[in-house]
């Protein structure tokens, strides 16, 4: 049976790059930089890094901030009011859910695709997602209100197999660490994800009938600098914003997303 534990919201962890973006001219003539609050999901890390970087060449002015964890959760820190200028999370869903608190229209960036990730040598030898249907495998898979566990379970439903999770986690993230420790023999995470742990561990590709495609919205939130939000998430979709996540594996978003 599945391991439903209620795990305790993970404290999210800031950006260790504090980066500086938008002119000076879209604060409004502040005489100080304004301080952006982006709230984004962990599969967003290294790139969003990179991105906030690039933004700070290009546009000087605005000091951005950015918060990681699971969309779930970044999405509930909107909802409870707490500092967040801008959204950015693995699905639809979960922005939806704070739609009213959401200053401008929601915008496609980048898209993500399934992979499965295994323990080092794949000692069980897995080959297909087929595989993890098999009894005594510990799979792991984010929980049912996490995009990379709802992403798993259409995959699932589409290879028409039953697979039996001994545990749900909060990110997809937190499904790698647990096959990276060697607590999990596998578990559905993002390709991204997996680019990110190196030889860490190993993958199990999954084949284009039976993937699902992650799309990764952006969204400025309402309050004092909804402006400045929305300059960036405009630049999000931008080519050089576009180039950097495919540097980190992501796909364009689809046309008119």
């Amino acid at each position: 049976m599945p391991d439903f534990r209620r795990w305790p919201r993970p404290a999210a962890v800031p950006s260790l790059a504090v980066v500086l973006g938008a002119s000076l001219a879209a604060c409004g003539g502040s005489s100080g930089p304004v301080t952006l609050t982006v709230l984004a999901a962990s599969s967003l890390t290294e790139v969003m890094d990179e991105l906030g970087a690039t933004y700070r060449q290009e546009r000087p002015g605005v000091r951005v901030r950015t918060v990681y964890g699971g969309s779930q959760e970044m999405a509930a820190r909107v909802g409870d009011h707490q500092p967040g200028d801008v959204l950015v999370t693995a699905d639809r869903t979960a922005l939806d859910e704070v739609s009213r608190k959401l200053a401008g229209r929601p915008r496609a960036v980048a898209r993500n695709s399934l992979t499965i990730a295994v323990r080092p040598g794949n000692p069980k030898r897995l080959r297909t997602p087929y595989d993890l249907a098999r009894p005594g495998l510990r799979v792991v898979t984010g929980g049912p209100i996490v995009p990379v566990g709802r992403y798993a379970q259409q995959m699932f439903a589409r290879a028409g197999v039953t697979v039996r999770t001994s545990s749900q986690e909060v990110s997809a993230r937190a499904v790698l660490d647990r096959v990276r420790a060697g607590e999990a023999d596998a578990g559905v995470v993002y390709v991204t994800d997996l680019r990110s742990a190196g030889v860490a561990a190993g993958s199990v590709p999954v084949p284009p009938a039976l993937n699902v495609v992650a799309s990764y919205p952006a969204a400025a939130v309402r309050g004092g600098h909804a402006k400045q939000a929305e300059a960036f998430v405009t630049w999000l979709t931008s080519p050089a914003a576009r180039s950097l996540f495919g540097k980190y594996g992501f796909a364009a978003p689809a046309a008119g997303g």
